[in-house]
């Protein structure tokens, strides 16, 4: 080969992909099995999930700058059930894999666990479907969706005659679209089990697809009326999106945030099919600062470092309206659990005897939640977002559990960081 031949890119899994991410696990779990994962298979799937399903790249911009603090956080901590535990137990406790805490636009804070780094991407699980409503929201922005409130055959006519006819865009993204979903992670006959088994399977669009567009109405219930989380809905959404604007969630991702913010590295986006349609409930890739980044942006309500506007005015104040649907208001959370596919994850109302103890304000916070832990929580107020990569044991453990924990511990930091 001659010395001036052109360098070959490497082989990162993905197509395009010119700087691999580490580390590089040799042997991966089967994707099929992904619900019932030991801790040891999580750690290797969620952070080789780019390159375990096919994705799409988004790419990344010229870096929006993270200067470090001039005040490190070194501890917080945080009392449940008459125990307090510090920060260094609370990583062990949530099988942290990567935290980070930006405030004020710096990092206080970057720690990376289970052999992870600063070039690893991790999967999202549902943290993707926060980034998806944010998109809606830029599409709302730009004119490629009319309105919240426009029906979402409108977008989707193949879904006219569905159980989805009479649902509004609005209701499909606050999860109040009244479709009969079993989203148990612990039920191997679930909805959501038989879309995990979609994506290891040929074709995978066309089987979610029709998984989708054969649910029906729960009985007796009409759009708007009740909450239920709903990942085939979510995924319904993200397809809408990129029927709206004629382009795939990881290219609009690309063109609309991830460059022109600024984003560091090049991030991967799970597709069912490659260049078309990617997964508009989860399967978004980034590395940890990216997460951070993204988090940023929301606090900023979509302001580009141009001064470029690219939310509509007062989309982050809507976003976290929390629907009173049924089911929303709960004991825990009387303003209501959920919004623009972000979560009310403050501090339980009814979590007794607990420290940092719950304020008003907390309910203002967007939390963007993906089961086994992943998290990225807005604090606009504050100036505050921090991220976090985990692999609980359980994909969703009872709220009063690690959830709890997570929000003391985040309003640990939140009042440590103001002590400075």
């Amino acid at each position: 080969m001659s010395a001036c031949a052109p360098q070959q890119p490497p082989d990162c899994g993905v197509a395009g992909m010119t700087v691999c991410p580490k580390p590089v696990d040799d042997n991966l779990p089967n994707v099929a099995d992904m619900l019932t994962w030991d801790q040891s298979q999580r750690v290797v799937g969620f952070r080789n999930d780019y390159r375990a399903y096919p994705g799409d790249l988004f790419r990344h911009g010229d870096p929006f700058p993270l200067p470090r603090a001039e005040h490190q956080l070194t501890d917080a901590s945080y009392t449940v059930g008459g125990i307090t535990h510090h920060l260094d137990d609370y990583l062990a406790r949530q099988s942290v894999t990567g935290m980070l805490v930006l405030k004020d636009g710096e990092i206080a804070y970057e720690h990376y666990g289970a052999g992870n780094g600063p070039s690893t991407l991790w999967t999202s699980r549902s943290v993707g479907k926060s980034v998806v409503s944010t998109l809606v929201g830029v599409a709302v922005k730009e004119g490629a969706i009319g309105s919240l409130d426009d029906p979402v055959t409108k977008y989707e006519p193949d879904f006219v005659g569905t159980a989805f006819d009479g649902v509004t865009v609005r209701q499909l993204m606050t999860h109040t679209s009244g479709i009969d979903w079993n989203e148990d992670y612990t039920d191997p006959g679930s909805d959501f089990a038989k879309l995990t088994a979609c994506e290891a399977a040929d074709d995978t669009y066309r089987c979610v697809f029709g998984l989708v567009h054969g649910l029906k109405r729960k009985p007796g219930v009409e759009p708007g009326e009740v909450w239920s989380y709903t990942t085939g809905g979510a995924w319904l959404l993200g397809d809408l999106l990129e029927k709206a604007t004629g382009t795939n969630l990881a290219t609009y991702l690309q063109d609309n945030i991830w460059k022109p913010f600024g984003m560091a590295d090049d991030g991967v986006w799970h597709s069912y099919e490659l260049g078309r349609h990617d997964m508009g409930g989860h399967g978004f890739n980034a590395t940890l600062t990216d997460w951070g980044r993204f988090g940023l942006y929301v606090m900023r309500n979509g302001e580009l470092p141009d001064g470029t506007k690219t939310l509509p005015e007062g989309w982050v104040r809507d976003a976290r309206t929390w629907t009173t649907a049924r089911n929303s208001v709960t004991a825990s959370h009387p303003e209501g659990s959920y919004g623009y596919q972000w979560w009310n994850n403050s501090i339980a109302a009814d979590a007794g005897d607990v420290s940092p103890p719950r304020t008003p304000a907390m309910a203002e916070n967007l939390w963007a939640l993906g089961i086994f832990g992943q998290v990225i929580m807005v604090d606009q107020a504050q100036q505050l977002v921090i991220v976090q990569w985990s692999t609980w044991p359980q994909a969703e453990p009872a709220f009063d559990t690690l959830p709890l924990e997570t929000s003391l511990m985040f309003s640990a930091i939140a009042a440590e960081l103001n002590r400075r």
